[in-house]
């Protein structure tokens, strides 16, 4: 063999071994590619899944009472007082829905997140939230005042509806409530009253009350 065909053959044997250590190195660095995307992809998912909270917002307005009556209807059909003697807790009744009277708006928050109200407008008036330790009669003014709302948890049977603890107007995902208004203007009854909640987030949420009437 002459060195010419020697050093051919070392060439050939050259050029037949770099195509398998080319393709073995690409295919390491891909799987160790592969593999430190993999690794931060899940370590990302986790966190955003631990930090994040989904912030669809989702209230539905079910019902209302504004009937000129002396104890409106709460969202889960018992009264304000289901006390053995009621007293006065809406305004007077057959008077018409006067300044000071109360309306009560049913409110479910269907959404995964609480809802944080930071506007509640009726008739064209903007309400201020208030809570205390209990609801007072309509003609104590101790608790809710005109142009003030507060939110209602539940009726209690042979008692004065709960009201809300919260310091901020907020309903918790799945939570049924009403919101309680005492009126600020006078509503005649048969007028078609705009109710419009604004949250925290910026949704907006509207429904219709007729005063006079109860639906829901």
């Amino acid at each position: 063999m002459t060195k010419l065909q020697s050093k051919q053959n070392k060439l050939t044997s050259r050029r037949a071994v770099a195509p398998v250590i080319a393709t073995l190195l690409l295919v390491a660095i891909a799987v160790v590619g592969g593999s430190i995307v993999f690794v931060f992809s899940q370590g990302f998912f986790s966190s955003a899944q631990i930090s994040g909270a989904p912030q669809i917002e989702s209230l539905q307005i079910n019902g209302y009472d504004a009937t000129d009556v002396t104890n409106l209807t709460l969202h889960d059909g018992s009264l304000i007082d289901q006390q053995a003697t009621p007293t006065v807790f809406s305004g007077v009744a057959n008077d018409g829905l006067l300044t000071g009277e109360r309306v009560a708006i049913y409110v479910t928050n269907q959404g995964v997140s609480q809802a944080a109200l930071t506007e509640v407008r009726f008739a064209g008036s903007v309400y201020t939230y208030n809570t205390s330790a209990a609801l007072d009669t309509w003609d104590a003014n101790t608790f809710l005042n005109a142009q003030e709302f507060t939110i209602i948890e539940k009726g209690i049977a042979l008692g004065i509806a709960e009201v809300s603890q919260s310091p901020t107007a907020i309903i918790q995902p799945g939570q049924q409530a009403t919101i309680l208004l005492e009126l600020e203007q006078d509503v005649q009854f048969g007028r078609d009253a705009q109710f419009k909640l604004t949250t925290a987030n910026g949704a907006v949420f509207v429904g219709t009350v007729v005063a006079g009437q109860q639906s829901g």
